[in-house]
């Protein structure tokens, strides 16, 4: 039998010492497998973002084991889970995060660049993360000359121009207004169904847990809730 894509089992975080000390994971056990579209919710505190970043290989566990395709993460190097982020994970965060002097095309092949891809490998694959989320006529637009939903759309194509197996999205509607915020879910529910690819999502708003066909709910650091959809929200995407 494969391993899961991702477990954590009995994952503890704590951050400083002594009476000043935060417990913000007490014990957190999750599997998730290659395909899922996971919704991640929870209060201001309750351990998400932490677990998020540990799933993300920014952070490692305090105790406890994570596992990414049976590789115990934890006993790799710094350098090694840089390696595993770049070839296996994509991030999308609130705030866009692209350079604001440079075109929509140059911030996606940004990643390529930090792989030292040569320029017309980049390019080529560059805009066709482009086309995959409809920018290809903007691709020499800076992001001020963007709307939010279309400089997410950017971050978006630069998660993905790594052709990465797990998106890992922060509040990816955090900064949208409510039609672009749909924009940016059908997009992420249609690269889930048509590529395949694992999508993990920060949220605070049930409206966009709702494409998820699963949500994972934390509280005071452990995992108070798992619920699976067999139908996620219906989307205009084919």
């Amino acid at each position: 039998m494969n391993a899961p894509l991702i477990q954590l089992a009995g994952v503890t975080k704590t951050y400083g010492a002594g009476t000043a000390a935060f417990q913000a994971l007490r014990g957190v056990d999750l599997v998730i497998e290659q395909g899922e579209f996971v919704a991640i919710m929870g209060p201001s505190g309750s351990g998400k973002s932490t677990a998020m970043n540990i799933l993300g290989c920014l952070d490692t566990p305090g105790g406890g084991e994570y596992r990414f395709r049976g590789q115990p993460v934890q006993q790799l190097t710094r350098d090694q889970r840089a390696l595993l982020r770049r070839r296996w994970l994509g991030f999308v965060f609130q705030g866009f995060n692209l350079l604001p002097r440079t075109s929509a095309l140059e911030n996606v092949e940004l990643p390529l660049l930090y792989r030292g891809e040569r320029a017309a490998a980049r390019r080529a694959a560059a805009m066709q993360a482009l086309d995959t989320v409809g920018l290809t006529a903007w691709a020499r637009h800076t992001p001020a000359e963007l709307s939010g939903g279309q400089q997410q759309r950017v971050a978006i194509a630069r998660a993905l121009v790594t052709q990465p197996t797990v998106l890992l999205a922060d509040e990816p509607t955090g900064n949208l207004d409510s039609q672009r915020s749909v924009e940016i879910m059908e997009l992420l529910a249609a690269l889930n169904r048509a590529r395949g690819i694992t999508v993990l999502m920060v949220t605070h708003e049930p409206e966009m847990a709702a494409y998820a066909r699963r949500t994972v709910r934390f509280v005071d650091g452990r995992v108070a809730s798992d619920v699976r959809r067999d139908v996620p929200h219906e989307t205009a995407v084919a």
